[in-house]
């Protein structure tokens, strides 16, 4: 999969995810096959105003390889000076606009999914950002109630520069219930000529090889399923190749990735800066007799407490 100049190592994408895919996820999920991975949301008045934390969470390392910045705001001047300024700090492959966080938060400063309500300012921001930054610019959406509504936003996005679309398959009013629509990523990709990414639900390999099927999208983005679950893109991957289900991650196999996750936290400095009983708590989830077990998360002190208290779980 390509977008602009830059070359994936296949069609299988990490979503940007608030106080998930920090560098340490990000890094795992690569290594377990995702083909890219995005940052965190940044905030882009964060980035002119110097935020120290904004800018920690832009940061890579050569462990990860290519990856992008996702930055959200509502201003085309300050998002586009925040792009330039990441591109020459940061030096990611592609900036990504959010323009689908339904997160009530983020709605009433007007930026994420609220930008969709605003599309000819959404088309300006990316039309400025565009002209700011010399990697790919990238857009996540949500969808409308009405197809052919997504489908001119789309449209518009892709004639003010945008090199992909990423489509979440739900409103902004559904958060995350109900079902992901991929009708609109199926007649968005009839329409546009740059790739669309589908987004939603994504959570094993025979519904990710259906999506491909019934959308013809160039890519799959997934995001609530990976958490505490990084095998899941070699799963995935593993599928559309074969056509054989993999089983889902054992406690074993969580454990494993929850003790690298933990170990790359403490290697990047970023093990302070978390809340590890939440995150460790992810990789726990679906395993018989885990729900009891994430309560005894709360009272960790260290990162070989929670290791020791893993390996009772299995």
């Amino acid at each position: 999969m390509q977008i602009g100049k830059v070359r994936l190592g296949g069609n299988l994408l990490l979503a940007p995810m608030a106080e998930v895919t920090n560098l340490a996820y990000r890094v795992v999920c690569r290594r377990r096959g995702a083909s890219f991975a995005f940052t965190e949301m940044v905030n882009s008045d964060a980035i002119l105003h110097s935020n120290r934390k904004s800018y920690q969470m832009a940061s890579s390392c050569a462990d990860e390889g290519i990856f992008g910045i996702q930055i959200f705001g509502n201003s085309p001047v300050s998002m586009a000076k925040a792009a330039g300024i990441l591109e020459n700090t940061r030096s990611p492959s592609i900036i990504d606009i959010n323009a689908g966080c339904p997160s009530p938060r983020i709605r009433k400063t007007g930026a994420g999914s609220m930008l969709m309500e605003k599309a000819d300012l959404l088309e300006n921001i990316v039309r400025c950002v565009v002209e700011s930054v010399t990697v790919p610019v990238t857009v996540k959406i949500r969808v409308f109630r009405d197809v052919s509504q997504t489908v001119e936003l789309a449209s518009q996005l892709e004639n003010a520069g945008a090199s992909a679309i990423t489509v979440h398959g739900r409103t902004a009013m559904q958060q995350y219930s109900g079902v992901a629509d991929h009708l609109h990523v199926r007649r968005i990709k009839e329409e546009l000529s740059i790739p669309v990414i589908a987004n939603g639900d994504i959570s094993d390999g025979a519904f990710a090889a259906q999506v491909l099927e019934y959308t013809g999208c160039d890519g799959l983005m997934i995001g609530r399923a990976a958490m505490g679950d990084p095998d899941i893109f070699s799963r995935i991957a593993a599928f559309l190749e074969s056509g054989v289900e993999s089983p889902p991650a054992d406690c074993d196999q969580r454990k494993s990735s929850l003790e690298e996750y933990l170990k790359l936290l403490e290697a990047y400095g970023l093990d302070k800066k978390i809340n590890l009983a939440a995150n460790s708590a992810w990789f726990t989830r679906g395993l018989a007799g885990s729900r009891s077990f994430r309560k005894s998360f709360q009272d960790v002190k260290s990162i070989d407490d929670i290791i020791s208290r893993m390996e009772m779980l299995c």
